[in-house]
C-alpha cells in the first residue's frame, strides 16, 4: 500500500505553529509614560518634572520642580531641585528618534528647553566626572543628543515606574556592557543647602506635567 506523507507532514508543521507563541509578543513594547493629566508623554513636547511630595495630593505652583545652578564653577551648570517653583521645561528624545512617544525602561536624552546664560554650553543632561571630594556622580549640563556610543554613554538615562509614579535612573543600554553604571537619580544636598541631582540609592520620585 503506498502511503503519501505530504499531508502528514502539513498537519504536523500546523500543530507545532499552533503551540508557538505570536510573533512578536516576547517583543512587546515597554509601556508608555503619562504625565499628570494621564496623556502620554510626546517626544520634543515640554514638560516639568516635578518632585513628587507624599503631601502633594495635587500639582500646585508651589511645587518643587528642576532648574539649573552653578556649583563650583561657573559653566556648565548642574541639575538642581528648586523649592516652590515648577522650575525649567525639558524635553525628552527616545534613542529611536523616529518613535513619538516616550517609553519606560528606554534609552532618552533630556534637555532643557530654556535658553541660559551658559550658550557654549549645551542644556543636555550628562553624568558629570566623579567628585571624589564628594564621593559622587552628580547630574550636569553640555551633553549632546542622539549618536548612542561610548562617547556619549554618560548623556542616557531612562524613566522606570516607581511606587505609583515615576523614578529617573542612570543605566544605559545604548552600548551592551557590565562594566557601566546602573543608579537611580536622586537628590544630594550639600553644605549650603544645593539639593543636586545625584547618582543615589533612594530614587528621586517624580512626575511629569506638561508645559
Amino acid at each position: 500500500m503506498k502511503i503519501t506523507l505530504l499531508p502528514l507532514l502539513a498537519f504536523v508543521l500546523l500543530i507545532a505553529l499552533s503551540t508557538q507563541p505570536l510573533l512578536g509578543a516576547a517583543d512587546a513594547s515597554p509601556e508608555q509614560v503619562v504625565d499628570t493629566a494621564g496623556k502620554i508623554l510626546r517626544a520634543d513636547t515640554k514638560y516639568y518634572i516635578l518632585p513628587s511630595m507624599p503631601h502633594y495630593r495635587y500639582i500646585t505652583s508651589n511645587t518643587d520642580g528642576l532648574g539649573l545652578a552653578s556649583i563650583g564653577e561657573f559653566c556648565p551648570l548642574d541639575v538642581v531641585v528648586v523649592n516652590g517653583y515648577h522650575g525649567l521645561s525639558l524635553t525628552f528624545t527616545p534613542v529611536n528618534p523616529k518613535k513619538g512617544v516616550i517609553r519606560v525602561s528606554t534609552d532618552l536624552n533630556i534637555k532643557f528647553a530654556d535658553w541660559t546664560r551658559c550658550p557654549h554650553y549645551s542644556t543636555v543632561w550628562k553624568l558629570d566626572d566623579f567628585d571624589v571630594s564628594k564621593k559622587q556622580w552628580f547630574v550636569t549640563t553640555g551633553g549632546v543628543v542622539g549618536n548612542p556610543s561610548w562617547e556619549t554613554i554618560r548623556n542616557w538615562f531612562k524613566i522606570e515606574k516607581y511606587d505609583g509614579a515615576y523614578k529617573l535612573v542612570y543605566c544605559p543600554s545604548v552600548v551592551q556592557s557590565p562594566k557601566h553604571l546602573c543608579k537611580n537619580v536622586g537628590i544630594f544636598e550639600d553644605k549650603k543647602g544645593n539639593k543636586r541631582l545625584a547618582l543615589t540609592d533612594v530614587p528621586l520620585k517624580v512626575r511629569f506635567q506638561k508645559a
